[in-house]
């Protein structure tokens, strides 16, 4: 899954890359205000890490003007500073944590699979049904009651088809979750992952709606794919 790091600090950024990308996210890494504002506008992510004390555009200014502006992308607070009445102000204006820092990185990361989790309505590590599941914690695929691993992409594929369960995601969003910046992205990769994902799982699990895109089944078994979704 991809995400967006905003933090100037540059042993912390650095620490923090590397702690996600072992985790295997796909990482956007900016170090101000204005360059994480432009990020947040231009791109999908799953999850922003947001520093409080960032230069240019402050961590609540940005946040502040990103909700307003409609988006509701999930954002987590770093804090270095001890202060209620900031960390609270920060939430009500729209953040979905905030994490004092130093933390551990077991921590930060199982808050990022909670505000994974409550963003698309579960209250637990799984998202899905009995019949069809992600596990956010393991890195597993639920089918028909079995579990299975998957890879890095493959994960991020699926849990973007299930977030938008029904719905049909294009070529280029998927590929906008799969890949960040820098990263070459060839033509077929998209078609590459989902025949290898159906190798393994079977050809009904993702379906392809031709000149659109592809969806998984809505939870009634029923695809609404006439509805696009970024």
């Amino acid at each position: 899954m991809r995400v967006l790091l905003a933090e100037n600090d540059l042993h912390t950024g650095q620490s923090l890359f590397c702690v996600l990308r072992d985790a295997e996210y796909t990482v956007d890494w900016v170090r101000d205000g204005r360059a994480a504002s432009l990020a947040i506008a231009a791109s999908y992510y799953a999850v922003v890490l947001l520093n409080l004390s960032l230069p240019g555009i402050g961590g609540i200014a940005l946040l502040k003007a990103s909700r307003a502006a409609g988006n509701k992308v999930p954002v987590v607070l770093l804090s270095a500073h001890d202060d209620p009445e900031t960390h609270a102000r920060g939430l009500d204006t729209g953040a979905d944590d905030c994490v004092l820092k130093p933390f551990v990185p077991r921590e930060l990361l199982a808050r990022m699979r909670a505000v994974l989790r409550r963003t698309t309505g579960y209250a637990t590590s799984r998202i899905g049904d009995e019949f069809l599941g992600l596990d956010l914690e393991r890195r597993t695929i639920l089918l028909n009651g079995l579990e299975s691993s998957l890879s890095a992409r493959e994960f991020t594929l699926m849990h973007a088809l299930l977030e938008r369960r029904g719905a049909v995601l294009s070529r280029s969003q998927l590929e906008e979750r799969l890949y960040g910046w820098g990263r070459e992205v060839e033509s077929n990769a998209v078609d590459v992952l989902i025949h290898a994902i159906r190798k393994k799982y079977g050809q009904s699990l993702i379906r392809n709606i031709r000149g659109l895109g592809w969806s998984v089944r809505s939870e009634n078994g029923l695809s609404t794919c006439a509805t696009s979704v970024h």
